[in-house]
């Protein structure tokens, strides 16, 4: 393949960085197109960054606009860009991108030139097929002898196939685009090499090559990033944790539902502009390590874990733990038994330090000690309740990707058939038997094998899943130690105790009974439905504990008000009862307390991400009223809080703003999580550091601290109101609206273009048809507000999350309520 080829690239050098000028540029991207693709597929990274950045996506000989020549394997592949880069009088380390087969050629040439490299990103690509699976079914379908000439030669079908994988979000325009180069036989002839080229066995001629370059990616030393459309059909979520554990300090972000080409189907771009603004001096850094909160006194921190209350009351014969759906009771002592027989039954069938476990286990006992059976093995629990729905449950334990599921039957057959986990080892809960290679988790409890070290504090312990309220929901992190310190934080701040017994009403908070040495039970109530508890069910669970503290979401405290029987006491000897999740109305909260007469109630404010942040009990709510949203108290000891401007540019340092002006909340704890799952440019916009260099978590939350130093949320940062008159917030509207006799809920959302929306009030209200109210609603509306409402609707049910049956997805309700002013249909789309 000697001489001179001729080759076509798109290069865009910033404005004003020729001869003379003082301009900088930041650095050299160099792209990589797969097949059968061209240069085009990266013009996005050439708009966003082509403004500091020196961008060049090159055309591979025989592709694009390209010379047309003859077949070329992947060294000649990895030899030919070398040769481009080298005719190109690139100055200074390069930063390589590559997409398919493009991250493969990049991959081998990074390998070869350590010493000119500065970072690589890689877009749905692999360098060898993944441990345990086969190549993927499109390309060995594409390569099968004749069909290969028929489908990527004579044909435009390989061209509209790959296309096709991203369809609906690829414009005409950009298909067009894509099928350019490859309008006749004779300029698709490499697209069907390309594909010849994949090797199926060792002995193709590419293969050796290929796997010299896989083990060579275990010495690179500079930063990764591996942004991946998970809904791949070709390169899927395997091919990322391959090249992950190949590179483990890459850097993931995971687009759930994004397919193939995803720098054409989301802003990839936009991600890999914000990776490379982060300082590059080494391997990607964990801002989460800076963030702690303000030192706690020395007899107030601790560095014991999870199960070290377990271990203290292992001959404990007291209950532990009471079966909210037999009323069953477990003692301390035979709780600690079966978590220890759990760890060592899970080492002995093989499980690692580090493997993921997704517990699809119903609340009760196997939940309870599943959870700190896994923990003490040294493996990492994935915990999405049946809150998230059946979709939304999938969808966390496929992204997790797990190496164990616990479960009954019916999850097991989910993980297998709906494919959330298809290679993971299955432990089952509750049955005799189960088809295949199938452990029970009684046999595993009744191990007797070695039990494997105590995994860390610094060591990752946990995959929690937020409710998706928001946006899909979003796996946190947690290590050992944060889980530590926020089971102190709550025995702190609730001065709880080992006389203490716990009803909790909200599944993955009984967990917390264990690690603070308490007995605890969890309501007979469908988990999926916190909505339906019963005051009768609850009352019974408390019974069966002799509860102290009851925890509940706001909507299951509603209920349990709505269904008492008669008002008096329901549990007299319950002292403290706690709600979270969401804004708790001050009536619900008034009716609870006349069912725990001696009860104090309190409702902490935090999130998925951390929890407790503030608190605040009725009495302080009685006496701070309402109107400026929710008062939810002072910080908790060993927290803080900081309120920075709106929209504020996460690559920035942040700064307060002052006391009284609305804002969003950070927070900092020494309990607050690692960081986002696989979502590298999440956990970037989410931990913004201020002019010290201090991390913060962003809430997500919109609010503002008062002149005594209490936080006052006024709703979620992506439900601001822009108005011509500046922002308006949500909670501040509601709050009044719902003061008004005979409405429980609303929702005020804007409709129209950002900075000129108007306020519309959406009130839920059982009788009318959905649309526009009628008048006298409107006008007592209209009346209550200081600001101007565009107009009033009502409808039958607002959309809540499945987790609280509380947060309003006001995003969602905006788009209805332009729907319906602009003439269209009013019926909901939820």
């Amino acid at each position: 393949h000697a001489g001179t080829h001729r080759w076509h690239l798109l290069d865009r050098t910033p404005d004003g960085t020729g001869e003379g000028s003082s301009a900088e540029v930041l650095g050299t991207i160099v792209c990589v197109h797969g097949n059968p693709t061209w240069s085009f597929l990266w013009r996005s990274v050439l708009q966003q960054l082509g403004d500091r950045y020196r961008v060049i996506a090159v055309d591979q000989l025989g592709m694009g606009f390209s010379q047309r020549t003859g077949l070329r394997r992947y060294a000649d592949r990895v030899r030919d860009l070398n040769d481009v880069i080298n005719a190109l009088d690139i100055r200074g380390p390069i930063i390589i991108a590559g997409h398919d087969w493009g991250g493969a050629v990049s991959m081998g040439w990074a390998v070869e030139n350590p010493g000119r490299l500065q970072a690589m990103v890689l877009c749905n690509t692999g360098i060898a097929v993944p441990a345990g699976r086969h190549a993927p079914a499109l390309i060995r379908v594409a390569a099968a002898g004749p069909i290969t000439t028929l489908v990527c030669h004579r044909t435009r079908a390989f061209v509209d196939g790959t296309l096709g994988l991203s369809w609906s979000r690829i414009s005409p325009a950009a298909r067009a685009g894509f099928r350019a180069p490859y309008r006749n036989a004779a300029n698709r002839r490499a697209i069907a090499q390309f594909v010849a080229d994949v090797p199926f066995s060792s002995t193709h001629p590419s293969a050796a090559a290929i796997a010299a370059v896989a083990e060579q990616l275990r010495n690179v030393k500079i930063p990764v990033l591996l942004a991946w459309g998970a809904a791949d059909p070709v390169f899927d979520d395997s091919f990322a944790l391959d090249l992950a554990q190949r590179m483990p300090l890459a850097d993931r972000h995971r687009y759930p539902g994004i397919g193939h080409l995803a720098l054409e189907e989301t802003n990839v771009a936009g991600t890999i502009d914000a990776w490379l603004h982060d300082p590059m001096e080494g391997p990607a850094t964990r801002v989460e390590e800076d963030l702690v909160a303000a030192p706690l006194p020395a007899d107030q921190s601790s560095s014991e874990p999870a199960w070290s209350a377990l271990d203290q009351r292992s001959t404990d014969r007291a209950t532990a733990f009471v079966d909210g759906a037999t009323g069953v009771a477990t003692s301390f002592a035979e709780l600690h038994g079966r978590v220890m027989g759990i760890a060592r039954g899970l080492g002995e069938l093989g499980l690692k330090p580090g493997d993921r476990v997704a517990l699809l286990v119903p609340p009760s006992l196997d939940l309870v000690a599943s959870v700190y059976g896994v923990w003490r093995a040294g493996g990492v629990t994935v915990i999405a309740d049946r809150g998230l729905g059946l979709r939304g449950l999938g969808r966390a334990v496929r992204g997790a990707h797990v190496q164990w599921v616990i479960g009954p039957p019916r999850a097991l057959v989910a993980a297998r058939v709906l494919r959330w986990a298809p290679s993971a080892r299955l432990i089952t809960v509750g049955a005799r038997s189960f088809p295949g290679d199938v452990a029970m988790l009684d046999e595993v409890a009744r191990s007797t094998a070695e039990l494997a070290p105590s995994p860390a504090l610094d060591h990752d312990a946990a995959v929690l899943y937020t409710s998706g309220a928001t946006g899909p929901a979003k796996g946190v992190r947690y290590r050992h130690g944060q889980l530590a310190a926020q089971r102190d934080a709550l025995v702190r701040t609730y001065d709880i105790t080992p006389n203490d017994r716990l009803v909790a009403a909200f599944a993955p908070f009984a967990l917390y009974g264990p690690a603070m040495g308490i007995a605890s039970t969890i309501p007979d109530v469908d988990v999926a439905k916190p909505g339906s508890l019963t005051a009768a069910a609850l009352a019974q669970a408390c019974d069966r504990v002799d509860a102290t503290i009851v925890f509940a979401s706001p909507a299951a405290l509603a209920n349990v008000v709505r269904t008492a029987t008669a008002v008096g006491p329901l549990c007299a000897d319950v002292r403290l009862v706690l709600s979270a999740g969401a804004p708790v109305p001050v009536a619900t909260l008034r009716s609870t307390a006349v069912l725990f007469p001696a009860a104090e109630l309190h409702t902490p404010y935090g999130m998925t991400e951390g929890l407790p942040v503030a608190d605040i009990s009725l009495a302080e709510i009685a006496s701070v009223g309402t109107g400026a949203g929710v008062c939810v108290g002072y910080p908790v000891l060993g927290a803080q809080v900081l309120i920075v401007e709106l929209d504020f540019d996460a690559r920035r340092p942040v700064h307060p703003v002052q006391t009284g002006v609305t804002g969003e909340i950070l927070i900092r704890a020494s309990w607050v999580s690692d960081g986002y799952d696989q979502l590298w440019r999440t956990q970037h916009d989410a931990r913004p550091k201020d002019i010290a260099g201090m991390a913060w978590h962003r809430s997500g939350d919109v609010g503002h601290v008062d002149n005594t130093g209490r936080l006052w949320v006024e709703g979620r940062s992506v439900h601001v109101i822009y108005a011509d008159a500046g922002p308006l917030t949500p909670v501040p509207v509601e709050v009044v609206i719902e003061a008004l006799a005979g409405i429980e809920r609303c929702a005020a959302v804007g409709v129209g273009p950002r900075g000129c929306q108007r306020l519309v009030v959406v009130v839920e209200q059982v009788d009318p048809e959905d649309g526009l109210a009628d008048q006298d609603l409107a006008t007592q509306v209209r009346a209550a507000l200081t600001h101007p409402v565009a107009a009033v609707l009502s409808v039958r049910r607002l959309p809540v999350d499945i987790r609280h049956n509380t947060k309003i997805d006001r995003a969602l309700v905006g788009v209805w309520a332009a729907t319906v002013l602009s003439g269209g249909k009013t019926k909901r789309p939820w």
